[in-house]
């Protein structure tokens, strides 16, 4: 592998703007990504400054990104923390302190590399390591019918909870929560 895993800085908004709007130009970002290449297009500045700065409220938020020793950038995973007591990214109620990877994206001819493998340890490494708070889990979501997706995340060692949350704007669809451990 060629690349670099690295966090984001605030001074990457436009490369993390460019990636986003790849990965939204993707044949699987329907089912991938909870947002369209014209919503994210129209986003002003300020959005993804603030994106690739890591403010989420008082949310903990870390992207990582694997770039070519040219610069370019071939895939990312933001990592949310997530407090007990506090909504996650769809409502709902957190019990514990959790990880939770989202914006999975890598350029289709960098899959079946490891590239993705590279991103993801870089994020769970990330998320086991903070002091305060201690995650106890490392979850993500994955649409019914992004098969290839949820192969990558079982051979790593993530397995369905039981638990799945209707796709927003489309409710006979379905995202499956899986769990590393």
């Amino acid at each position: 592998m060629n690349h670099v895993i690295r966090t984001v800085t605030a001074e990457d908004w436009q490369r993390v703007k460019e990636l986003r709007l790849d990965a939204l130009r993707d044949p699987v970002a329907g089912i991938a990504f909870l947002d369209t290449y014209d919503n994210a297009a129209a986003r002003p500045d300020e959005f993804w400054q603030e994106r690739a700065a890591g403010s989420r409220s008082d949310m903990i938020t870390q992207q990582f990104v694997a770039e070519r020793a040219d610069g370019d950038w071939d895939g990312s995973v933001t990592v949310l923390i997530e407090r007990a007591g506090r909504g996650d990214v769809f409502g709902g109620p957190v019990d514990i302190d959790q990880a939770h990877l989202v914006g999975v994206f890598v350029r289709p001819e960098q899959r079946g590399t490891g590239l993705a493998r590279a991103l993801f340890d870089a994020a769970i490494a990330f998320a086991h390591e903070l002091d305060e708070p201690k995650v106890s889990r490392v979850r993500l979501y994955v649409h019914q019918d992004n098969r290839r997706a949820e192969a990558f995340y079982r051979k790593i060692g993530f397995t369905r909870s039981g638990r799945s949350v209707p796709v927003p704007g489309d409710e006979s669809s379905v995202e499956h929560e899986l769990v590393l451990g």
